[in-house]
């Protein structure tokens, strides 16, 4: 049967596995590949002729593609068979959308700049809560771009409410003291995207590592040593310390040509760049090795940084409408992570991925890593829906058989979990953020992009896929069995991750497609580098911390005690200092689980972590019998500028005394 499309492309696509075709296609810069396919089914679908628009941006929808335009839009939907097989398993699955639980609308001004200044911190602005708090604290220590960031969106608030005619809590001017001439960008910013993340006939340009920031970078608390080494000029390095949004000039100034990103990413290359981390002095931070209330102030901060890097790059951020969910309370599927992990709690306190999402990811390691077409190959429907309701009735029971499990089987059930989660596991208020970056052509500031979002997350949603994407990655592992390669992996996760409601979700899912697999591609690949906290994060809640301290005001009689209560132990810590002569580079590391529960250490340039560690376990007979099945313990520095970090080995101990002088060592083993 002869399909048409009058102005577009019929998509034509081949056997999925297929290791040449394994790439992605820029959709405004990259050269079109040559097609390479196996001559294996051939399966066509219909009203797919929109995908060969989306590979260009920038042409004018009246004219018709060229040759060179429909050879690479050919060639993009040839390689998204598996795509939509997915989206095709799932439609007859009938579980997809729940439209019926979340209301998906855009939000007007008013609530859009409310919600934002309340996430990041700023909710001092709505409600008219004067005097100096975290809100004031955290704005001392924005750079120049954030802060003009953050004054657009009060301004915004402030004339959107004037609109109104409601006065708003507080006015822009009442909090910034800095003349608005510091805090105006000096260079004209590049036209803001659609809310559909298009731009307007101009292809983004990357930045040059050559090119110096428009602002001033952002400098640690004089005398402290900085979290990064210094930035170098290569193009496979990703410098964490200074703000990602200090590092797109060229973007800003619409330079052409000068971004060494845009000219890579036209190379016939389809393997993923290859990006070195810094090693710090002070060690790399996983988030994980955070204090809550740090990764707190670490989520106001990326929030700003994120709306200042978009803006840098012409992408207005949107956010969907928080709309209310019929949550179930209890069961399995159709129940809030929050939920499940309360639940789950009662029974294993350290929780923090769901137990029936471990069980299911265990299951299929076990039995289906090697066989091929793990996650592609669907297991019955029927079953698969008397497993599920089997798992709702027995599970927290522990009366569920997993030995009836198959693997096809564990793979339908762990989509179905994802899908039917009352909130999207990528958050319904950050899924615009995450679909905007598809639009951003250079994959380093993709990259930086998702580093932002994964900061925001909360940490049930993060914490549960840092889990799905360490088990997919080794799904990967095993392509030479499983005939799963990165890019049929991605392809298959997408439908699932990236779900579109509303009456034009058929359109954003078609023209989003390629670009969502691309974005589960770069979560695989970079999850190592996505979960590490930028050291230009940690240094702002230094600041940030140190800044708190010091504008705090006894408010209370409470509060008065609290700050007396300290002040003795300060006062007890200094004489306990002085009673051991503890010099200048010496510190004192306190072991309470060890039998020799503390000790004076003389550091130097060279000391590290793990050379404290090692000290501690030579003292106290560590490889002995009595002590081998001890935990491993880490050092940890707890208090001055920073809530609790624990230390990477590597660490060098003497700088990290520089930046926080006042901390206390502590050597225990992770919550993790």
């Amino acid at each position: 049967m002869e399909i048409t499309d009058s102005g577009s492309v019929i998509l034509t696509a081949y056997h999925s596995y297929a290791p040449s075709r394994i790439h992605l296609v820029d959709e405004g810069c990259a050269t079109p590949l040559s097609p390479r396919h196996s001559p294996c089914r051939k399966v066509q679908y219909q009203g797919i002729g929109l995908l060969g628009r989306m590979s260009s941006r920038g042409a004018r929808p009246s004219s018709p593609p060229s040759s060179l335009e429909r050879l690479a839009s050919r060639d993009s939907q040839d390689s998204m068979e598996d795509y939509w097989s997915e989206v095709k398993n799932i439609e007859e699955d009938g579980e997809r959308g729940h439209e019926d639980l979340l209301e998906r609308g855009s939000m007007d001004e008013a609530e859009l700049e409310e919600a934002w200044l309340q996430e990041a911190g700023l909710s001092t602005f709505v409600s008219g809560e004067l005097g100096e708090g975290p809100a004031e604290a955290l704005l001392s220590t924005l750079t120049r771009s954030q802060a003009a960031m953050v004054k657009k969106r009060v301004d915004n608030y402030t004339l959107t409410m004037r609109k109104r005619n409601k006065q708003p809590a507080r006015h822009v001017q009442d909090v910034f003291s800095t003349p608005d001439t510091l805090l105006v960008d000096p260079i004209p910013p590049v036209p803001p995207k659609s809310p559909n993340g298009h731009m307007p006939s101009r292809c983004i340009h990357r930045t040059s590592s050559r090119v110096r920031p428009a602002f001033p970078s952002f400098s640690p608390v004089e005398g402290r040593v900085s979290e990064c080494p210094p930035p170098q000029d290569t193009s496979d390095s990703l410098s964490f310390e200074v703000p990602y949004s200090e590092g797109v000039t060229a973007h800003r100034r619409g330079r052409q040509g000068d971004c060494q990103d845009c000219q890579r990413i036209r190379r016939d290359d389809p393997d993923l760049p290859t990006f070195q981390l810094p090693r710090p002095k002070l060690g790399l931070t996983h988030i994980q090795d955070l204090s809550c209330e740090d990764m707190k102030k670490i989520g106001y901060i990326s929030l700003i940084e994120l709306t200042t890097f978009y803006d840098c790059l012409g992408i207005e951020l949107k956010r969907n409408r928080a709309a209310r969910s019929k949550a179930r309370e209890s069961g399995v599927f159709g129940v809030s992570l929050t939920t499940l992990l309360e639940n789950d709690q009662k029974k294993f306190p350290e929780s923090k991925v769901p137990l029936v999402f471990k069980k299911l990811l265990s299951k299929l390691e076990q039995t289906g890593l090697q066989t091929e077409g793990i996650l592609r190959v669907p297991g019955s429907a029927s079953r698969v829906k008397h497993l599920r309701q089997e798992l709702e009735q027995k599970f927290y029971e522990d009366r569920f058989d997993w030995e009836q499990v198959r693997h096809n089987d564990a793979a339908g059930l762990l989509k179905m979990f994802i899908r039917e989660l009352p909130y999207p596991l990528l958050t319904l208020q950050h899924l615009p953020a995450f679909a905007a970056a598809q639009s951003v052509s250079s994959p380093r500031h993709q990259i930086q992009a998702l580093h932002l979002l994964i900061m925001l997350l909360p940490e049930p949603n993060r914490d549960t896929l840092k889990a799905l994407l360490e088990f997919l990655r080794k799904v990967v592992a095993y392509e030479e069995k499983n005939r799963m390669s990165l890019w049929n992996v991605s392809m298959i996760v997408a439908p699932n991750l990236f779900t579109y409601r509303g009456k034009n979700a058929k359109q954003e899912e078609m023209q989003g497609a390629a670009g969502a697999a691309h974005l589960v591609r770069l979560l695989i690949t970079y999850q190592d580098l996505l979960w590490t906290v930028p050291c230009f994060l940690i240094s702002h809640v230094r600041k940030l911390n140190e800044a708190g301290a010091s504008k705090k005001p006894p408010s209370s009689e409470k509060t008065k005690r609290k700050l007396l209560l300290m002040r003795k132990r300060n006062a007890e810590k200094t004489e306990r200092s002085e009673l051991t002569d503890l010099r200048e580079g010496v510190i004192r590391v306190h072991a309470p689980q060890h039998a020799k529960i503390s000790m004076a250490i003389q550091l130097d340039n060279e000391t590290k972590a793990k050379d404290v560690m090692a000290r501690f376990d030579y003292e106290n007979g560590r490889g002995t019998r009595s002590t081998s099945r001890r935990p491993v313990q880490y050092l940890f520095e707890v208090g001055g500028n920073i809530g609790e970090r624990c230390l990477d080995p590597e660490t060098h101990l003497l700088d990290v005394y520089h930046v926080n002088p006042h901390c206390e060592w502590l050597l225990k083993p992770t919550t993790t």
